[in-house]
């Protein structure tokens, strides 16, 4: 099922990696595994409160959902929507599960937050930090999406060759996404700052078709991309495939504190949903149905194929918080605050929460699953 909150904002209704073993991965993730505990202690250290049960659980999406039936993409989460995994875990117990998808992306998303209409998210790093910032309390809860691609599209005769020669020119992106913070990373990486190309603030579908009608002379933005350079229309100037991981974007899921204080059993159900959902996802042999899945939102199989190739489904679909994955979301705060995004500096520490996580791995026995990368986005012992 998914609905509208706003007719405006939102919709509803290779082979197998091997990991290197050493002694210093396996110090990781005693480290990220510290304290952790299965589902049951951790229920004992909640009291009461435990066994309470919502009758709904509201999940936001920052993408619109599309096709038939409505499906969106990237995610594993929405591999678990689309299997109605979610729905299965809480039938049990009665409870209902609406899902909303927001047109708007991150900032509708945080719109709905503020209102008290959701109470799980799946959204990008700027977004949920600008929201934090400005005193919506959320805990993030697992990682999914991470490191997905940008891409730079200039019209095919263009005379610009690299990044460099987008300064004093007309470049797109749409802002307060996550796409927002790799851009103005990109930029600075090749000597430009945002006061030196003139950003245009357009959503997809805004600069899919002004980059058709050349009214602008760039675009940074995703995959979307790819289809007009199919037919022609534009010429891929940059795009961050097998380029440093910083310039990718990031997502998670989080979980509003009033939620989680007062239905903390539920909160570890949907964590461990969404892990299950995550190892499946991940899982080589489910690699072509998780493709055509997503492809069902839009987004031709043949350009997930493209994005993702050369790249384990284990990278992409990861839910841990890992060294590289933190720092990320501390350099993202950081930035925001720079640049004036966001009201203040955050502790990202604080602001993640992974009791959940730890939990969901530990009965799942999946604490050694996936991989543990270095802040630098090596992976750990390379």
């Amino acid at each position: 099922m998914g609905a509208y909150l706003g007719a405006s904002e939102v919709n509803y209704t290779s082979a197998p990696m091997t990991l290197p073993h050493n002694p210093a991965r396996r110090a990781a993730m005693r480290g990220i595994a510290r304290h952790g505990l299965g589902a049951a202690a951790l229920f004992s250290t909640f009291g009461a409160a435990a066994s309470a049960r919502p009758d709904v659980i509201r999940i936001g999406v920052a993408q619109p959902a599309t096709g038939t039936p409505p499906t969106f993409a990237g995610s594993s989460l929405s591999i678990a929507h689309a299997k109605g995994w979610v729905e299965e875990a809480f039938k049990p117990a009665g409870t209902r599960v609406e899902w909303f998808f927001f047109k708007g992306a991150g900032p509708a998303v945080n719109e709905a937050l503020a209102n008290r209409q959701l109470d799980f998210a799946l959204q990008g790093d700027l977004p949920a930090i600008v929201a934090r910032a400005a005193g919506i309390k959320t805990k993030l809860i697992l990682a999914t999406g991470v490191r997905a691609n940008i891409y730079i599209g200039v019209p095919p005769d263009s005379p610009l060759k690299s990044v460099t020669d987008l300064r004093g020119k007309r470049v797109s992106l749409f802002k307060g996404t996550n796409m927002h913070l790799p851009a103005l990373r990109l930029l600075e990486s090749n000597g430009l700052t945002d006061k030196d190309v003139r950003l245009l603030n357009l959503d997809t579908a805004g600069y899919l078709a002004a980059l058709s009608t050349r009214d602008i002379d760039a675009a940074i933005g995703a995959m979307d991309i790819l289809r007009l350079r199919d037919k022609g229309a534009v010429r891929i100037l940059y795009s961050s495939k097998n380029q440093s991981p910083i310039y990718t974007r990031q997502s998670h899921v989080l979980v509003t504190e009033d939620f989680s204080n007062r239905y903390p059993e539920a909160t570890q159900q949907f964590v461990k949903t969404a892990v299950e959902a995550a190892r499946w996802a991940s899982d080589e042999s489910h690699r072509e149905e998780v493709l055509r899945t997503w492809a069902r939102a839009g987004t031709p199989y043949e350009h997930w194929k493209e994005d993702f190739d050369g790249e384990p489904l284990r990278v992409r679909l990861n839910p841990n918080f890992d060294p590289f994955l933190v720092s990320r979301y501390k350099d993202a705060s950081e930035q925001a605050f720079r640049f004036r995004l966001s009201r203040a500096r955050i502790d990202v520490d604080q602001w993640i929460d992974q009791r959940y996580l730890k939990a969901a791995l530990n009965d799942l026995s999946l604490q050694s699953y996936w991989p543990i990368y270095q802040p630098n986005g090596k992976i750990l012992g390379a």
